[in-house]
């Protein structure tokens, strides 16, 4: 029976959790996700813990979130003056915004907290600094363009 090996394309069906049993992501029939092993398009960590597997088998992969989205940082939240937004915008608690920096660099960040002076944004991946655990099952291998069920 075939294994899965770095170069190959593979499918898999997963349920990703946090510590608290939160789901915070999922692939299934519906919407599966494909990538080449080695490619770099997911963690190392998950690619290495599909490496191996038969077509069928199932297998938990808990991924300390260095080696997801790493830790979360202080450096990336930043807090600016109410302000600093136009007169009477909305702010919501979760809203992603776009900002451009003084240097040209423009970010994606995250508005989590709204005070009466001061807004503070975070610039984290929101799942930065927890640790990941999926439950995955390997749906399909493509090796370099024979697909094997």
């Amino acid at each position: 029976m075939t294994i899965a090996q770095m170069g190959d394309r593979v499918t898999i069906h997963y349920i990703g959790t946090l510590d608290n049993g939160r789901i915070f992501d999922s692939a299934d029939d519906d919407n599966p996700l494909s990538f080449v092993l080695g490619s770099g398009e997911v963690f190392p960590a998950l690619e290495e813990a599909v490496a191996g597997m038969k077509v069928g088998a199932a297998n938990n992969v808990e991924i300390p979130a260095e080696k997801a989205f790493g830790p979360h940082m202080k450096e990336n939240m930043i807090c600016v003056p109410r302000s600093s937004f136009p007169a009477g915008r909305e702010l919501r608690v979760g809203e992603k915004i776009s900002l451009s920096f003084g240097d040209g660099e423009e970010r994606v960040m995250r508005i989590v907290r709204d005070e009466n002076e001061e807004v503070t944004l975070d610039g984290n991946h929101p799942l930065a600094g927890l640790d990941l655990t999926f439950a995955l099952q390997l749906v399909s291998i493509d090796e370099k363009g024979v697909a094997v069920h």
